[in-house]
């Protein structure tokens, strides 16, 4: 009677998504009940009503867990941010909508089919995350309060410059990337245990470390990294400060999505294309993007309708498959696979963002000739596979992948703060964006790689011990 009940609860994240394909033929009605559907499902799966949140710690004290972070990042990304491009297709300018505007059937249509493939992929991933769900996980190590501080002052020191050798040795880069990520999470946890312990030695030296992070995110020309170093940091301290949390840090974030989009536009223009000094680029792009002054409005729009969804490249995918190109069945799993040697092992092995630009430039989402990075993103490669069976069975071992590897983070390192706010957070960011195929396999395999060897040398160092 139990797993019916389970079962039943299960069936409800699918609800939205099928109400919305029973109403197919009206594109706008269709569309808002897919979006508004992730809405439901987040309330439905954070308020406990499918699976009861693991009750180990409060809500603020597991944030970083998937069914909660990856959820909210990845899902509220995919399935919440296309409502700016609806509204611009019905014919609305900063809001405000243009008179004896005509929109366009087709497009209407095309958006809305793929705002339900993400109403399906949001309920596949959440199914996932939730039917392996077990928490707490029997305790195999164990770490001593005391030590914590400790480890996170020292992992703060030498992440970063290990990262920095990676990067300069040949076909490592990949491990940069994952030293690069740990260490920045490294900072802002040991700045959110230093600073209510006031050990000033601590929260100066993870400052510091932090903040070089944060300048390298300044200078990436990415909005993503700087809008998660000022999240991050924000939820490692939400637990002990949530008053201030919640004046300080929800303000800075949204103070960021209006100026971001000037800024990046800068930072790309004059550092990617010109070629000028990073310092100098970026002390000109934050100047432009405080005094942009008239011209904020319609920069944050195009910003909102064009650059903060993927939808309009999605419509291109629905668009050209299978109607003019195939699914592409296992051929895309395969290059992942393809891509999992590092290069210093296999110097000829083939470069992953020509293959993967390839089907970008088959589908004619951009020019080969046009100098634009425009990978997709998973689900895209999921409905490019096998179309919405694709989406979901992808989807769906998505969920239980970061999951399972969360709870064996949390497993191996002593629970919830170096298992997964630091480790897993660090070395498998890339859970929280899902980027295509070929990237996020061998992303998710050396990161499972890096963790386990980690894990054994905090066993030899004596750091992690059995419980």
């Amino acid at each position: 009677m139990n797993r019916n009940l389970v079962f039943e609860k299960f069936i409800l994240l699918y609800v939205p998504w099928i109400i919305s394909l029973i109403f197919a033929s009206y594109p706008t009605f269709s569309y808002f009940i897919a979006w508004l559907g992730s809405f439901f499902i987040f309330f439905m799966t954070l308020t406990g009503q499918i699976v009861p949140l693991p009750d180990d710690r409060s809500f603020a004290d597991q944030i970083m867990r998937p069914v909660i972070l990856v959820q909210i990042i990845f899902a509220g990304y995919m399935c919440c941010t296309s409502i700016f491009y609806y509204m611009s297709l019905l014919g609305y300018s900063n809001f405000e909508h243009i008179p004896f505007f005509l929109p366009d059937t087709a497009k209407l249509q095309l958006a809305a089919k793929c705002q339900r493939y993400y109403c399906l992929g949001h309920a596949a991933m959440i199914s996932g995350i939730l039917l392996v769900m077990r928490y707490p996980n029997e305790p195999k190590y164990k770490v001593q309060p005391e030590k914590l501080s400790k480890l996170l002052y020292y992992a703060t020191i030498f992440l970063f410059p290990l990262a920095i050798v990676f990067l300069k040795l040949p076909g490592l880069s990949q491990f940069a990337n994952q030293f690069g990520s740990l260490s920045f999470m490294a900072s802002a946890l040991g700045l959110a245990f230093a600073i209510p312990q006031k050990k000033v030695t601590y929260i100066v030296v993870c400052f510091i470390f932090y903040a070089l992070n944060f300048y390298a995110a300044m200078a990436s020309g990415f909005k993503e990294p700087i809008i998660l170093s000022v999240m991050i940091l924000g939820l490692f301290l939400y637990p002990v400060y949530k008053k201030i949390v919640l004046l300080v840090f929800v303000p800075v974030l949204l103070v960021l999505f209006l100026v971001l989009p000037t800024y990046v536009s800068v930072i790309r223009q004059n550092s990617w294309i010109g070629g000028e000094d990073p310092d100098a680029v970026t002390s000109e792009a934050l100047d432009a993007a405080i005094s942009q002054g008239a011209n904020a409005d319609e920069s944050t729009w195009a910003f909102l309708v064009g650059r903060l969804s993927e939808i309009d490249m999605f419509t291109s995918y629905v668009e050209s498959t299978p109607k003019k190109i195939n699914y592409y069945h296992f051929e895309l799993v395969k290059q992942s696979f393809m891509v999992l040697l590092p290069r210093i092992f296999w110097p000829s092995k083939p470069v992953t963002e020509q293959m993967v630009m390839q089907r970008v430039y088959d589908a004619g989402v951009v020019s080969p000739y046009s100098n634009v990075s425009a990978k997709p993103a998973y689900i895209v490669d999921s409905y490019l596979s096998w179309g919405g069976w694709g989406v979901f069975v992808f989807l769906f071992i998505y969920g239980v992948v970061a999951q399972s590897i969360s709870q064996k983070a949390e497993l191996l390192f002593g629970g919830y703060t170096l298992g997964t706010a630091l480790v897993f957070s660090g070395l498998f960011q890339i859970f929280w964006r899902g980027l295509s195929f070929e990237f996020i396999l061998n992303s998710v395999v050396w990161g499972y790689v890096s963790m386990l060897i980690l894990a054994r040398i905090l066993r030899r160092m004596h750091i992690v011990e059995p419980a």
